[in-house]
């Protein structure tokens, strides 16, 4: 398998069957060294089926991968040495303490004996658990559970981590810690791919792969995938009712697309098709009630919308 010598995490037409069902289909992926990829996708699109595959647990049907050097059909358990994995279960035994946690995993990773209180006492500072080395894991708060969780992945300082929602469940501002800790590990030079279904979340990596029903959407960073993937420009429209202006604009001459936001609509329209102007115009002599309609930048969560049923029109066509 030839790769640029950076390219780490490397999948090509990657594809995982169970019976009559395509889990992953064909998914071609390269992740370069210290890159943090987000793995943005639906429930049910394949994120935690391909990072299974990458981290050597379930063979592919088709295609090949390989991390860090090492194939994932033929070489899993050269694979799982060389990288973490952390999961949104995290993974940890709630009837053991913080320390006698990290001891245990440092014992599954072969973390020499000599080197094993140095790595332990790195974990439980990047988790802010200094003085709580004896605390049971059952007592701890999820954000704490979560960098604890991401300290036993790194006991053995893998060269790749992969994290499958590992921020589900846990309140705002220990997902925001715990983006900072990913960065920190990239910043070192470890590879990182991290699924997970906040689109805000989206915004702290290096580069997005958007996944729907196995297949990959696009991939890019968030500023390419803003300004790739709408095909139009996109506007903040007021009107009353929603439901009734939604159902107008669906039909509408130079709406791209069209979906509720908040209490607003989020319209893309076609740049030369009509103007914000016209829009309201038109809503009127439907009989609704428009207010304003503003450009607005698109975030990342307009953009998923629409390359995923652009996605799916495609795959339908053919």
């Amino acid at each position: 398998m030839n790769a640029p010598a950076d390219d780490v995490v490397i999948a090509q037409r990657l594809t995982k069957r169970f019976g009559g069902f395509t889990a992953v289909d064909h998914l071609d992926l390269r992740i370069a060294r210290g890159d943090v990829m987000g793995f943005i996708g639906p429930n049910g699109a394949g994120k935690s089926t391909t990072i299974r595959m990458f981290c050597g647990l379930i063979l592919p049907t088709e295609g090949s991968a390989s991390v860090a050097g090492f194939d994932v059909g033929s070489q899993p358990q050269q694979v799982r040495e060389h990288i973490g994995y952390m999961s949104q279960k995290f993974s940890l035994y709630g009837d053991l303490t913080v320390r006698e946690n990290l001891r245990f995993f440092g014992g599954i990773y072969h973390v020499p004996r000599q080197e094993m209180a140095e790595r332990v006492d790195y974990a439980v500072t990047m988790a802010g658990l200094k003085g709580q080395e004896d605390t049971l894991v059952a007592t701890l708060a999820g954000g704490w559970k979560q960098r604890l969780a991401l300290g036993c992945a790194i006991l053995h300082h893998p060269p790749v981590l992969f994290l499958d929602e590992p921020t589900s469940g846990v309140e705002p501002e220990a997902r925001r810690r715990f983006w900072d800790l990913i960065h920190e590990l990239a910043a070192g030079g470890v590879t990182i791919l991290v699924s997970t279904h906040y689109m805000d979340e989206a915004e702290y990596c290096n580069r997005i792969a958007l996944i729907d029903r196995g297949k990959l959407v696009a991939i890019g960073s968030p500023g390419e995938l803003r300004s790739q993937g709408l095909g139009g420009r996109l506007y903040e429209v007021e009107c009353t009712p929603l439901g009734a202006a939604l159902e107008t604009l669906h039909d509408a001459p130079g709406v791209v697309d069209a979906a509720i936001f908040g209490d607003k609509l989020h319209v893309i329209l076609k740049s030369d098709a009509m103007s914000a102007q016209a829009l309201i115009a038109m809503l009127s002599t439907r009989g609704l009630q428009p207010g304003t309609a503003r450009a607005v930048l698109p975030s990342l969560e307009d953009v998923f919308v629409r390359l995923v049923a652009r996605g799916r029109d495609t795959r339908e066509m053919t």
